[in-house]
């Protein structure tokens, strides 16, 4: 039985550790004998993507092998077993077994044909794949009027398509040094923390085995493509698609395009982009889910994106799990391979980025409190009438400036409330120490203080981290304007 491990995503900010976790995993080999297990049976998308760190391999023979993160408690599956089909019922079966018998619980997230997994499963419905026919590209660009009209911008602004030699990617050079730039600065964009499991970003393990596609304009990369082979179903997953976010309108699709047509032009018979989580028919509590995941994960704009490339048809994405478990927890123990080292470090790694709806959040929630504030005792919890006048008025303009931020960014204002805020943190943790605290009678008292001291200390926490990741929004955008400037002399 293998080890418990924790999954560990490389930090793809850093060309050479990235480039040496890569170099380590490929040595690996139960990862050796799992990709020449690919090569015969790889038959779902998330097949090739399970040769990526933090997976562990359990061999149930030598043609059968399930590959699964362990997240202290479940053994969480890349989809389903891989080996023979008429083998993978049992397999299904014998991972649950196994994954029981080490104390944890055993969730196969992303399968495709959950039958196949095992009869002693359920399989709950968690979005949707779209596919395409390679072949049939062409025929479907040419219909399309959009579809025409984004390449054709794209084109117009100068960008160009290549698809990388391997050996540009394999060993450290300019190309691929643009590549880890380029993914260094779409990470840094996002709303949320880095993501494990079947979506870390790290292309470039196993290169041998993949494509990549390079939108250049002029000597910028502006966007890029990676593929990961889908071997039994002569297919490829479009797994890391990134762009620039100062990239002309249509980049994305004209590397699509691109790639789509060198698949065509090999006879590749099947194409997917991957999942679209939490897409089409779905269970009323996880179609709640999306609506309320919506602001840090943008689920509707994601599947709007695969749709507008027109894909032959869509296919269902399940998590199987043991029957009669509950499926919440089975989405719950997904949801933890994903955030990686935990739920607590990813939401505090997401909450300092300053996302927006956290921004939101912290001004909903400045109205009741500047209320209970100004309806609160003054001798009880202020030195004077005039401190409590004073924390009111400031928290109400707080509240205002808070709004106008939200309304639209503007880097001064946010340095000038990240910098107040802090200071607020200061003198109301002063205030607590030195006239709350002793005159503190219940533990109401205290804890009112505490509220009192950690909000600001919070809030603070939040400004600088939003000031920070849009500072890089801004640099990342100043630079493409500068180069685009350079190109047009």
């Amino acid at each position: 039985m293998n080890p418990p491990s924790r999954p560990h995503v490389p930090d793809p900010r850093s060309p050479t550790r990235a480039a040496a976790a890569g170099a380590g995993l490929e040595a690996d080999p139960d990862r050796r004998a799992f990709l020449a297990l690919l090569e015969r049976y790889g038959r779902e998308a998330t097949s090739f993507v399970a040769l990526g760190a933090g997976f562990r391999y359990l061999w149930l023979g030598d043609d059968l092998c399930v590959p699964y993160v362990d997240t202290g408690g479940a053994w969480v599956a890349a989809g389903s077993p891989v080996g023979p089909p008429e083998l993978c019922a049992a397999a299904g079966r014998a991972f649950s077994e196994r994954a029981r018998g080490a104390g944890r619980e055993a969730v196969l997230f992303a399968t495709e044909e959950p039958s196949a997994s095992s009869a002693e499963l359920s399989s709950l419905r968690v979005g949707e794949q779209p596919v395409w026919a390679p072949a049939d590209w062409g025929a479907t660009v040419s219909r399309v009027r959009s579809l025409k009209e984004q390449l054709r911008r794209a084109r117009a602004k100068g960008v160009r398509v290549e698809r990388l030699a391997t050996a540009e990617v394999e060993q450290a050079g300019r190309r691929r040094g643009a590549v880890h730039s380029l993914i260094a600065r779409w990470l840094s964009t996002r709303p949320m923390a880095p993501m494990g499991f079947v979506v870390q970003v790290a292309p470039f393990t196993f290169a041998s085995e993949r494509r990549y596609y390079a939108a250049w304009r002029g000597d910028l990369l502006v966007g890029f493509l990676g593929l990961s082979p889908i071997p039994a179903r002569d297919g490829w997953l479009f797994e890391n698609l990134l762009r620039d976010p100062r990239a002309p309108n249509g980049t994305a699709e004209l590397l699509f395009d691109g790639a789509m047509r060198d698949l065509a032009t090999d006879g590749v018979a099947y194409a997917t982009f991957g999942l679209a989580p939490l897409a089409g028919e779905l269970p009323g509590w996880l179609a709640l889910a999306r609506r309320c995941g919506q602001p840090l994960y943008d689920f509707a704009g994601l599947y709007a994106f695969k749709a507008k490339l027109r894909p032959a048809r869509w296919e269902p994405v399940f998590v199987s799990y043991p029957r009669g478990g509950p499926a919440v927890v089975a989405i719950y123990h997904a949801l933890q391979a994903f955030a990686g080292g935990g739920f607590v470090r990813f939401g505090l790694a997401t909450l300092l980025r300053g996302p927006g709806v956290v921004l939101r959040a912290l001004t909903a929630t400045l109205v009741p409190w500047t209320a209970a504030l100004a309806l609160a005792a003054p001798d009880r919890w202020f030195p004077s009438p005039c401190v409590r006048h004073a924390w009111t008025t400031f928290d109400l303009t707080l509240t205002l400036c808070l709004v106008a931020l939200l309304a639209r960014w503007r880097r001064a204002l946010a340095t000038g409330l990240a910098i107040t805020v802090t200071l607020d943190a200061a003198v109301t943790a002063a205030q607590a120490l030195l006239w709350n605290a002793p005159r503190a009678r219940t533990l109401g008292d205290a804890g009112a203080a505490l509220v009192a001291v950690s909000a600001p200390a919070l809030a603070a926490a939040v400004l600088w981290g939003a000031r920070r990741r849009h500072a890089r929004a801004e640099a990342v955008e100043g630079a493409a304007v500068a180069s685009e400037e350079l190109a047009s002399r």
